[in-house]
This record gives structure tokens, C-alpha cells and sequence, in this order.
């Protein structure tokens, strides 16, 4: 028997550390988690459950607050368009963010060419303040002194110019493509990773089997970042819904113009702060805890679905 051997045996493991040591490890995180996060969840879930006179808790109310969001105004109006503009928010996200942060890495995974300097030129904006993006663009998009329509109007079109922040028709959608747009480089980063990860032996031996580009993209390297396409997925679902800085900086806090902008954390904050009703700790507590129950619940969706996804392929 080596020596190595007989002092693991010794020690009682057999290469893996000792379930007291990995507790160890493990407890400053559990720690930092319950702190802020399982303790203010427990004490919105708490808030929620009482009616408030100001700062003062009264009784307690069970379920009530939860229900005024579904049956009394303004909530039953607001909520409903805020969590539509939010899956907008999402869906965009997933068709213009995550397919463009895709193309561009895989584009810069085959052309090593200025690799770095275009990966930081597409990084940059994500880099960047939300909030400091939106008020940026807002300033752009100004119908007065706003250099895009400026632009539009240069190169002769005119009718293409119009107030872009000012109509229910536009608003929104310039919500959505300004977080795309500064949303691109997470993927893209995420993705130039995974890629970077292939081994080059399977597409060269495709290579020599006669497979094109897009059959090497879609028989080898898809399912080989599949796991990560989940992972930016799930995290692209906890930012939609979580969405508040380019919302408030293009729409204000209303979500103006008539709502237009409105998104599930800006009810919130006028729940909570603008308001002035004697309730709000209680109703914008049980906001909260709906926006919580709805992010883990897809979240878990989206999880399992991706995995056995991948299980199928592999």
C-alpha cells in the first residue's frame, strides 16, 4: 500500500474534503444569502400580510392585499399592461439581443482579425448605467434638438422624423430596442466563452467529412453551447422582469406617455413612494412578492426545459 494511500485512510476521506471542512466553506455564503436576501423576502412576505396606517402596522389581513392587485384600481389596470410590456421587454430580448450577441460571437470567434477591439466596442454600452444609457437616449430622441431625427431629416426622410418618446405607439418599442442595445455584450460575452471552449478537433473532422458552415453551427456547435444559451435564457427572463433604470429614464416614473412604458418595478415605486395611500407598505410588499413568485416560477421552468433539451441531444 503507498503512503499516500494509507494517509487518506488515515484520515478518513478518500480524496474529497471532510463534510465539515466543506460546511466551512459554504457557511459565509448561506450566511451573506440569508441576509439579504432570505430576510428581506421573509419581511416583504410579512408586510404583505398586514394593513398599514403609514409606517404604523395594524392587523393582520392575509390575503387581502394580494387580492386588491387583481380587483381594485389602479392595480387592476396597471399590473396586467406592466407584466405584457415586461415579457415584451423579454421576448425582444431573446430575439434581438441574444440572436445578434450570438451572430456577432460567433463571427468574431471564426475572424480573430480585431477580435479585441470589436469585442470591446460591442461590450461598451453594457458596461455602462442604465439609467445613464436611457437619459442619454432620451436626449437623442428628442423631437426638438435631437440629433436622430436631425439625421432622418438630412438625408431626406423627413416623414420617418416624429416625437419617438411622445406617442403610445412608438415609446415602448424605443424601450425595448434601447435595452437590446445595451444589452448585447452580456451574450455576446457568455457566448465567445462557450465557443472558445469547442475543441477544434470536431469541426475539423466535420470539415473533412464535407459538412458546410451551417451544418457545423447546427450539429456541433449549437448543441455544445446549448447549456449556456440556457443559462443566458434564464438570466435574460430575471432582467426583463427586473427592469426599472431605462424604463424610468425614458418614460419617468409614470411610465409615460399613458402607460406606454409602464413595467411591473415601476408600479412598484410609485406604489411605494408616490402614492401617498395609507397602505402602500402592505400593496406594494405583495407587489413585490408576485414579481418574486413569477420570476422563480419561469425561472424553474425555463431550467428544466433547457435541460432536458439537453439530455435529448446528448
Amino acid at each position: 500500500m503507498s503512503t499516500s494511500v494509507r494517509v487518506r485512510k488515515r484520515q478518513g476521506v478518500s480524496g474529497a474534503l471532510p463534510q465539515r471542512v466543506a460546511w466551512l466553506f459554504i457557511l459565509p455564503a448561506a450566511v451573506i444569502f440569508s441576509i439579504f436576501v432570505l430576510y428581506p423576502m421573509g419581511t416583504a412576505l410579512t408586510y404583505a400580510m398586514f394593513e398599514w396606517q403609514g409606517t404604523n402596522r395594524g392587523g393582520f389581513v392575509g390575503i387581502e392585499n394580494f387580492l386588491k392587485l387583481f380587483t381594485e384600481e389602479p392595480y387592476r389596470t396597471q399590473i396586467p399592461r406592466a407584466f405584457l410590456h415586461n415579457f415584451l421587454l423579454f421576448g425582444a430580448a431573446m430575439i434581438v439581443q441574444n440572436s445578434v450577441g450570438l451572430f456577432l460571437a460567433e463571427l468574431l470567434h471564426r475572424r480573430k482579425k480585431f477580435k479585441r477591439l470589436f469585442q470591446t466596442l460591442f461590450t461598451m454600452p453594457y458596461l455602462v448605467s442604465p439609467l445613464v444609457v436611457g437619459y442619454l437616449w432620451s436626449l437623442m430622441l428628442s423631437p426638438l434638438f435631437g440629433p436622430v431625427n436631425a439625421i432622418l431629416k438630412l438625408i431626406g426622410l423627413e416623414s420617418l422624423a416624429q416625437p419617438w418618446l411622445g406617442q403610445p405607439s412608438t415609446a415602448i418599442w424605443v424601450v425595448v430596442l434601447v435595452t437590446a442595445w445595451q444589452w448585447i455584450g452580456f451574450p455576446l460575452l457568455l457566448y465567445g466563452a462557450a465557443l472558445g471552449g469547442i475543441p477544434q478537433e470536431l469541426e475539423e473532422a466535420a470539415s473533412l467529412d464535407g459538412a458546410n458552415p451551417w451544418q457545423r453551427f447546427t450539429r456541433i456547435t449549437f448543441p455544445m453551447i446549448l447549456p449556456i444559451i440556457g443559462t443566458v435564457s434564464v438570466l435574460t427572463f430575471i432582467g426583463a422582469m427586473e427592469a426599472f433604470p431605462i424604463p424610468y429614464a425614458l418614460g419617468g416614473s409614470a411610465g409615460s406617455p399613458a402607460g406606454a412604458t409602464d413595467v411591473m418595478s415601476l408600479v412598484f415605486y410609485r406604489t411605494s413612494f408616490e402614492s401617498g395611500a395609507t397602505n402602500a407598505i402592505g400593496v406594494s410588499s405583495a407587489i413585490a412578492i408576485l414579481l418574486f413568485l413569477v420570476i422563480f416560477g419561469f425561472s424553474i421552468l425555463f431550467t428544466r426545459w433547457f435541460r432536458r433539451t439537453e439530455r435529448k441531444l446528448f
